[in-house]
């Protein structure tokens, strides 16, 4: 009889006592990091997705470090590409991107305090 447990480990069969399905184990307190960890995650995405939004339509655009780093005979192209109208627009979906990812975060936060 004592044959009986090692033959149903060669066979694959798995014993009985651990099939039980149970949830798993959340250790105590790791709710309030989840908690912080999102509104720390809104508020980035809410400060990036309105600078975004904001900042290529500024007088600041063009006088940045960026807008004019090219040298030589490329810094007329690249300073007509920075101030071109359509990526500044590039630039400002982008913004609003990341201001649509803070409010449904939001939404998912609340949504999922209220099933707790």
């Amino acid at each position: 009889m004592s044959d009986q447990p090692a033959a149903s480990q060669q066979t694959g069969t798995p014993d009985p006592a651990f099939q039980a399905d149970e949830p798993p184990i959340v250790p105590p307190g790791s709710g309030w990091f989840q908690r912080l960890s999102s509104v720390l995650f809104i508020i980035f995405c809410l400060e990036l997705g309105l600078f975004l939004l904001v900042y290529p339509w500024t007088d600041g655009w063009t006088d940045n470090y960026f807008a004019w780093s090219v040298p030589g005979s490329m810094l007329t192209h690249w300073h007509a590409f920075w101030d071109n109208r359509y990526v500044r627009g590039c630039i400002s979906g982008v913004g609003v991107v990341n201001l649509w990812i803070a409010v449904a975060e939001v939404f998912r936060m609340f949504a999922r305090r209220t099933k707790h």
